[in-house]
Order: C-alpha cells, then sequence, then structure tokens
C-alpha cells in the first residue's frame, strides 16, 4: 500500500521559514522522482519543486526559487521542502507526489500525499 504522509504544516508569519516532511512507503522510493505541490483555494494546483531519484537534480518555478529548498534521503524514504521567506502568496495545502516518469513541469506524478496546510499571516 503507497503512502505519502506530509507533516511539518502550520501557521507562520511573513518571513518566517517552515521545514516539510513527507514520508513514503508502499513503492521504491529510490527510484522515483518526488515533487511537492500546492493549491490555494480558488486556483489551480502547481508544483513549487522537484528533486530527481538520485537528489542530483531539483527544479523550481520562478515563484518559489531562491527561497524553497527541495532534498531527499532515499535510505529514510524521506523528501523534504524548506521553506524561508515565506509570503502571504505561499499560503496553500502543500503535498508530496512520487512519480515513475516526470516532467520538469511536474506532469506525471502517480502518488500522492493527502497535504498539510501552510497558513502565512501578517
Amino acid at each position: 500500500q503507497v503512502q505519502l504522509v506530509e507533516s511539518g504544516g502550520g501557521l507562520v508569519q511573513v518571513g518566517d521559514s517552515l521545514r516539510l516532511s513527507c514520508a513514503a512507503s508502499g513503492f521504491l522510493f529510490k527510484t522515483y522522482t518526488m515533487g511537492w505541490f500546492r493549491q490555494a483555494p480558488g486556483k489551480e494546483r502547481e508544483y513549487v519543486a522537484l528533486i530527481s531519484w538520485s537528489g542530483i537534480s531539483t527544479y523550481y518555478p520562478d515563484s518559489v526559487k531562491g527561497r524553497f529548498i527541495i532534498s531527499r534521503d532515499n535510505a529514510k524514504n524521506t523528501v523534504w521542502l524548506q521553506m524561508n521567506n515565506l509570503n502571504l502568496e505561499d499560503t496553500a495545502v502543500y503535498y508530496c507526489a512520487a512519480g515513475g516518469t516526470v516532467t520538469q513541469t511536474g506532469d506525471g506524478m502517480d502518488y500522492w500525499g493527502r497535504g498539510t496546510q501552510v497558513t502565512v499571516s501578517t
């Protein structure tokens, strides 16, 4: 049974940092591209970070580049998203996802977590 369980969300203030974690099980984690996505109320889901199976390659959209860092530990079946200098537009539900064949914009994910809420306030 595939599981992706996100944690670490919460309520923070503008400029703060937050670190999300995603614990994976039920599939061969070390062979999958992992990603973080988010969806704000009334908006489409968007990718915010991708990391290749090896961890060597990472991808970010311009909206978070320089502020967010994705990392993984294949021995722990875990992927993280370090979010720095958060702003109001970062408020969303954040989802962890895994995919065997994924484009650089996050299309092709096979498995999804249930999400964790991140709320940024003034």
